[in-house]
């Protein structure tokens, strides 16, 4: 389902939401993230421009192939971004957010303000659309790109790594991901908050093991409305997410870190994890690194919210003669950079992105990082690395090369987190997966 800017309780022109979405989606195509983009929409407009952007950005490939049988030559790049957003919206669906006729006109209304000149020329495209849109439709499905609206070598390397999953994990991808909140380990438990949840007429479920704090939304709402989400009861988290922390304090009493432990959140920006493991032990004597020093302003938000501390030091984690202080940690957290293959469902624009040449050079960062990181852990301790992503490359082969390269390290497999996590539904309705694609490995070292 396409939600309206209107529904979500937006008001603002649809005309002006087009062309600000059409601007998100230009310059995605030109390569800049989509986070970057909306920043920069003014703030009454954002929510709702995020909302048509995300919708074209899923819808891509297929509006992207009945351009090019409606219009071969492409218009200029505002103008065909433009209309993108407006085939993508005008995709046959279940539960339209707009009528035909006002989408039409609206995107008409964007192109006035936007390139005058092209007016007439969005009209008699979308019209065109409208008219022919069953025949236009199928025919965009006879490319892959077109099909499931990933790019070309996209959907072959997860043919290649998922030869019986591929084409749900797709699906998945294209489908808005559900709201998971994380509930404050040590002030709640998840199904009392759940019925807070309910007393203020939101309706929630809690996942159970192996996310005991996680709880799902029926339907995403404002932080805002989050009963104690100000005081830190409770963050935003993807079900995924969540089973890092665990991993790395320990899943049971006897396995977990013994007070005070010197714990390294490496990438930790932007503060999830880290937070989520002062959670679940708070004597943790914990460093949280990136690489990113304005990203770690996002890291020292989050545990001010959580009234919780933590080490942060801006650095490159494979330099560490630059800011370690030579005791080792007994227990690293190396959540590292990625494709973000397996999150593509909240940032659309990723599959656009990249490049097929970015997945072996982001899986020599990470083999640089593990081999950097290794060292530094203590004898008995353990690291967990993580990446969210679902390509093998950057998963299971990472691993595998990894253990080839540190006779010394011991891979353990937990059920239920460790190993490749697929987007997957978990019914046959096929409604959106519970969990984002993430990989997981727990390594210690004897």
């Amino acid at each position: 389902m396409t939600q309206s800017p209107q529904s979500a309780g937006f008001s603002a022109p649809l005309h002006r939401l087009l062309s600000q979405a059409a601007d998100a989606v230009q310059g995605v195509r030109e390569g800049r993230s989509l986070t970057d983009l909306l920043a920069r929409v003014p703030a009454e407009l954002r929510p709702g421009a995020q909302a048509l952007a995300f919708t074209a950005l899923r819808r891509l490939g297929g509006a992207e192939a009945v351009r090019q049988q409606l219009a071969p030559k492409a218009p200029p790049p505002r103008v065909d971004a433009l209309l993108l957003v407006a085939l993508a919206l005008l995709w046959p669906d279940p539960e339209p957010a707009y009528a035909d006729h006002t989408l039409v006109d609206q995107a008409v209304n964007a192109a006035k303000t936007r390139a005058p000149a092209s007016a007439a020329f969005i009209n008699a495209v979308l019209r065109r659309f409208l008219r022919e849109r069953d025949q236009l439709v199928a025919a965009a499905g006879h490319s892959p790109q077109g099909a499931f609206n990933h790019p070309a070598w996209w959907i072959e390397k997860l043919r290649q790594d998922w030869p019986a999953q591929w084409q749900a994990i797709l699906a998945a991808n294209n489908r808005p991901p559900p709201m998971t909140l994380r509930v404050h380990a040590q002030r709640a438990t998840a199904a009392g908050y759940v019925e807070r949840l309910a007393g203020q007429g939101i309706a929630a479920r809690a996942l159970g093991a192996p996310t005991p704090q996680a709880i799902v939304l029926d339907k995403p709402v404002p932080v805002s409305a989050l009963p104690g989400f100000a005081e830190g009861l409770v963050s935003v988290q993807d079900a995924a997410a969540q089973l890092a922390a665990p991993l790395v304090v320990g899943t049971g009493p006897d396995a977990k870190l013994k007070p005070g432990a010197r714990v390294l959140d490496a990438c930790a920006a932007p503060g999830g994890k880290t937070a989520h493991l002062l959670e679940l032990q708070p004597d943790l004597q914990l460093t949280a690194l990136d690489a990113d020093a304005q990203r770690l302003t996002r890291v020292q938000d989050n545990l001010n919210r959580l009234g919780q501390a933590a080490s942060l030091r801006a650095a490159d984690a494979r330099q560490t003669a630059t800011w370690w202080d030579g005791r080792p940690f007994d227990a690293i957290l190396l959540d590292a950079p990625c494709s973000a293959s397996g999150i593509v469902r909240r940032h659309p624009d990723v599959r656009w992105l990249r490049r097929p040449d970015d997945i072996a050079a982001l899986a020599r960062i990470q083999a640089e990082l593990l081999d950097a990181l290794w060292p530094l852990l203590a004898p008995g301790g353990r690291l967990v690395y993580a990446t969210c992503s679902v390509f093998r490359a950057e998963g299971q082969a990472q691993l595998d090369a990894f253990l080839q390269r540190q006779p010394d390290a011991k891979s353990h497999a937990v059920p239920g987190f460790t190993g490749h996590l697929l987007p997957l539904a978990d019914n046959a309705a096929q409604t959106s997966p519970p969990l984002d694609g993430f990989f997981y490995a727990l390594l210690t070292r004897p």
